[in-house]
C-alpha cells in the first residue's frame, strides 16, 4: 500500500506538471508526500498499538494514538496554510496531492481482489 502511494505520487506528478504546470506539480508533490508520511504513521501507530494490547492482555490508553492524529494534521495544516498563502494553482495540486492514499487504496483492491480470483477463491 505505502508504495502504491509512492509510485502514484510520483507518476501522477509527472503527468500533472505536464498537463498543469510546475507550480502545480511541486503543491502536488507536497500533498503527497504529506499523505504518505501521514498513512506511514498512521500504519506504525496502530502496529505498535495493536502490539502493546496483545503483549499486555489489556486496554491501552489512546493518548500517544490522538497525539499522533493531532500532529499529523497540524502539519498538514502548517503547510496547506503556507501553499495557500503563496499560490492558488500550488494549494489546488496539494489538496489533489492529500488524495493520493485513496487512489493508492483502490489500486491495492483490485490488485487484491486480482490476485484472489487468479488463485480461485
Amino acid at each position: 500500500m505505502l508504495r502504491f502511494v509512492l509510485i502514484l505520487g510520483a507518476a501522477l506528478t509527472v503527468a500533472v506538471a505536464w498537463r498543469f504546470g510546475m507550480v502545480t506539480a511541486i503543491g502536488f508533490a507536497a500533498g503527497s508526500f504529506i499523505a504518505y508520511l501521514s498513512f506511514r504513521s498512521l500504519n506504525r501507530a496502530v502496529q505498535a498499538l495493536t502490539a502493546r494490547v496483545v503483549a499486555s492482555h489489556r486496554a491501552e490508553g489512546g493518548f500517544s494514538l490522538v497525539n499522533g492524529f493531532f500532529l499529523r494534521y497540524l502539519l498538514a495544516g502548517i503547510v496547506a496554510y503556507v501553499i495557500f498563502t503563496s499560490s492558488f494553482q500550488a494549494f489546488r495540486g496539494f489538496l489533489f496531492g492529500l488524495c493520493t492514499p485513496v487512489a493508492a487504496m483502490l489500486l491495492e483492491a483490485g490488485y487484491e481482489a486480482y490476485a484472489a480470483l487468479r488463485r480461485g477463491y
